[in-house]
C-alpha cells in the first residue's frame, strides 16, 4: 500500500505541503480528541514551536522533570527560556506535582510534564497546581500515543501536546516527524506559521520562523499506520502484562508501577536493578537486546551542567537512571520471544523454575 502511495506522490510532485499532510493532521486530531493537529518535522520541533506559540520568551523559566530525554530541555533553551528541573515520582517516574508547585516562581511561564515510557503524568493534579498559579502546561507526549490516565488523553488538559513520530515510537514514521495537538485555534495558526519561516501566506513573513514542516512522504506513512495504532498498543500491553506477572519477585528487579486509573501504552518497559550491566550482558549472550532509558538524569548530562545542579539534587530520578534497563517490547513480538526474555532474566537471577 505504501509503495503505491509513494508512486502517486512521485507522480504528483507534492513533496512539501501536499494534501497528505492536511489529511493526516485531521485524522490525528480526531484520534487525539483535539480540535487541531499541526504536523512538523520532529518531536523536538513540536516541543519548541509549541513553547514559542504559547508565549514562552527569553528570560522565562520552564519546569521540566529530571528524568527525560534531552530534547525536552533542548526545546526550552532553544525557545530562549531556562529549564528548572524537579524530581519525578517514585512510582511511574513522571514529574512530581508537589515538586512542580514548589518550583513555580515569578518567571515560570510553563510546565512540561513528560509522559515517560508511555505512562501519562498526573495531569489532573498538575492542572490544579498550574491553574492556581496561572502557569500553562505544554505536554511532552512523544512516548504516549494513545495513553490514558483518569479518563484523560495527552493534550486534553494542557494548552498543547507535542508528539514525536520517530521510527521507534508507538506511531512511527519512516524518518523524523512530529505533531502538535491543541484546542487553541490561535496557537495552531501560530505553529503553522512558525514551521514554515513564519509565513501565514506565501512570502508574507509576520514573524521569524523555522524550517520544520512535516514531509508529505511521512504523512503518507503515518496515515497508513494510524488505524493500526490501538491494536499495536494492545500488543504492547499484552507483553507488559506477561513481564509484570512472570518477573515479579525475581532477584532485585523493581518492575514498573502503573498508577491507579492509568492505561499506559508501554513505549518502553524499564526495570531497575543494581546489576543492570551484568544482566544486559547475560541477555546479549542469548541474543536478547536491551537498552537504557536514560542512563543519566538530565541535569547531570554534560550539556546541562551549566544549570548548576549537582548529584543528589533529585535522588529519585538519579537512582532510576543509575539502575535502569529496558527489556524488549514491541508490536509483533511473538509469545515465544516473550518466553525467552522471561526465562533469560529468571535464569540470570537463579530463578530457573
Amino acid at each position: 500500500e505504501l509503495l503505491e502511495d509513494f508512486a502517486r506522490l512521485i507522480d504528483s510532485g507534492r513533496f512539501v505541503n501536499g494534501p497528505a499532510v492536511a489529511e493526516f493532521e485531521a485524522a490525528f486530531a480526531t484520534y487525539c480528541g483535539s480540535r487541531y493537529a499541526v504536523g512538523v518535522a520532529s518531536g523536538t520541533d513540536a516541543l519548541r514551536l509549541a513553547l514559542l506559540a504559547s508565549g514562552v520568551r527569553p528570560g522565562d523559566e520552564v519546569i521540566v522533570p529530571a528524568l527525560t530525554f534531552v530534547a525536552t530541555l533542548e526545546a526550552v533553551t532553544q525557545a530562549g527560556a531556562r529549564p528548572v528541573v524537579v524530581d519525578v515520582l517514585e512510582g511511574d517516574a513522571t514529574i512530581d506535582p508537589a515538586g512542580v508547585e514548589a518550583a513555580i516562581g515569578a518567571r515560570t511561564s510553563a510546565v512540561i510534564p513528560v509522559h515517560l515510557y508511555g505512562h501519562l503524568a498526573g495531569m489532573r493534579r498538575l492542572e490544579e497546581v498550574t491553574r492556581a498559579h496561572s502557569v500553562q502546561i505544554v505536554e511532552d507526549a512523544c512516548q504516549a500515543h494513545g495513553a490514558v490516565a483518569d479518563g484523560v488523553r495527552p493534550g486534553e488538559l494542557g494548552r498543547a501536546a507535542a508528539f514525536s513520530f520517530y521510527p521507534g515510537k508507538n506511531l512511527g514514521a519512516f524518518g523524523d516527524a512530529g505533531a502538535i495537538t491543541t484546542d487553541d485555534e490561535g496557537l495552531a495558526e501560530h505553529v503553522t506559521a512558525l514551521r514554515e519561516h513564519g509565513q501565514r501566506a506565501k512570502y508574507v513573513h509576520e514573524v521569524e520562523g523555522w524550517t520544520a514542516r512535516l514531509d508529505s512522504i511521512q504523512a503518507l506513512v503515518l496515515l497508513r499506520k494510524l488505524p493500526l495504532l490501538d491494536a499495536w498498543n494492545e500488543e504492547r500491553r499484552a507483553v507488559a502484562a506477561r513481564y509484570l506477572e512472570d518477573l515479579k519477585g525475581v532477584g532485585d528487579l523493581r518492575l514498573p508501577d502503573v498508577a491507579p486509573g492509568s492505561e499506559p501504552v508501554w513505549h518502553l518497559f524499564v526495570v531497575q536493578t543494581e546489576f543492570h550491566e551484568q544482566l544486559s550482558r547475560s541477555l546479549a549472550a542469548r541474543g536478547i537486546q536491551t537498552g537504557r532509558h536514560y542512563p543519566d538524569a538530565v541535569h547531570l548530562t554534560p550539556a546541562y551542567r551549566w544549570l548548576g545542579y549537582s548529584a543528589g539534587d533529585f535522588p529519585v530520578a538519579e537512582r532510576r537512571a543509575a539502575e535502569c534497563l529496558s527489556l524488549p517490547i514491541f508490536p509483533g513480538m511473538e509469545s515465544e520471544e516473550v518466553d525467552l526474555v522471561i526465562a533469560a532474566v529468571r535464569a540470570y537471577f537463579g530463578h530457573d523454575g
